[in-house]
């Protein structure tokens, strides 16, 4: 994995006060590579979200001569918010409506503040209180163990897959994996290499800079950009012929309209979706009927048990039972 002060250096530190990059910058690069988030809430801890624990950082106590911890500022919130919108908030006037913004580097920050109404909707959030930058990053073979349940025996055609997990348990990360393997190839699997487009409404799984990818996905991948998923996935399969496409966080309506119409039209779909357990999914609205219907082939029900992307239980829809489960650490045969 590529060193996490190089990715700060160029994707966050840019849109951090100065004073809290110099914080960071006193960190250890063992503590800067376990960075999964970093939280800046007014009037409360600068504070790092690890693998495994938080991390409060700390700044000298020169009256007492040793450290204390330091706490982010209402201006440090503000200057942040500043920075990320280029001193132009209203130009990602919709991104704050839907409570976040995606920067360079496919890195997505939450925002938290007073929530402005209209009709029963969010029509903005104002005073920014909390921001919470979520580090992606590109883990290559993190998807190795799933490759051979999501493939048919020739390698050439590919199960609709679902993975599902909870928030910050690497769903987008083995997502972004699995389309860089199939599009590459592996013999090994009998896979010659697939077409594969990819809807990245947020702007995470490619992290695309001028709608060029800034992160390998292979040399047979087409990616639509900042696109809406339903309206994408239509696209790409009419224009781009792609024999798979893949997305991030199914949930609404039209996103499981245009899973089906995809599918009918035979095309592998390979998506990712919040829940815990495939019943729960099943209760919840739109994608839920995807699930009871029968359209995803595979679940890839991942946790943080052992870290981000471990990968729980990977189960056959039709049979009904789990192909691997992490507990045993064993494939399930017959």
């Amino acid at each position: 994995m590529k060193n996490l002060r190089n990715l700060l250096s160029q994707y966050i530190y840019p849109v951090l006060p100065a004073h809290l990059v110099d914080l960071l910058h006193t960190l250890p690069d063992s503590t800067l590579n376990k960075i999964a988030e970093i939280r800046i809430r007014a009037n409360q801890p600068f504070l790092l979200v690890l693998a495994t624990k938080d991390l409060a950082v700390s700044q000298p106590d020169r009256a007492n001569g040793g450290e204390a911890i330091y706490r982010c500022t209402a201006e440090d919130v503000t200057q942040t918010f500043q920075l990320i919108c280029k001193n132009s908030v209203y130009a990602f006037e919709e991104e704050v409506r839907q409570g976040y913004l995606t920067i360079n580097g496919g890195h997505r920050v939450g925002l938290a503040g007073q929530a402005t109404t209209f009709d029963g909707k969010v029509k903005t959030i104002k005073h920014i209180s909390s921001i919470n930058i979520r580090l992606a990053r590109a883990i290559s073979g993190c998807a190795d163990q799933i490759m051979p349940f999501i493939m048919n025996e020739n390698g050439r055609s590919i199960y609709n897959t679902l993975v599902i997990s909870s928030p910050r348990c690497g769903k987008t990360t083995i997502l972004r994996d699995l389309v860089r393997q199939l599009s590459t190839g592996n013999p090994l699997l009998g896979n010659p290499g697939i077409q594969i487009g990819v809807v990245d409404e947020r702007s995470e799984i490619a992290a695309c800079q001028n709608g060029i990818p800034s992160i390998d996905l292979g040399p047979r991948v087409d990616v639509l950009d900042a696109c809406p998923k339903a309206s994408g996935m239509l696209m790409l399969i009419r224009s781009m012929s792609p024999a798979v496409v893949a997305t991030d966080e199914l949930g609404r309506e039209e996103d499981a309209a245009a899973v089906r119409e995809a599918i009918h039209a035979g095309v592998s779909v390979i998506a990712t979706a919040h829940s815990r357990t495939i019943c729960q999914l099943r209760e919840r609205p739109y994608i839920g009927e995807l699930v009871k219907h029968n359209y995803f082939d595979r679940y890839v029900l991942l946790s943080d048990r052992l870290g981000p992307g471990t990968v729980e239980e990977i189960y056959d829809a039709s049979q009904e039972k789990a192909l691997f489960t992490k507990a045993n650490e064993v494939k399930i045969c017959g």
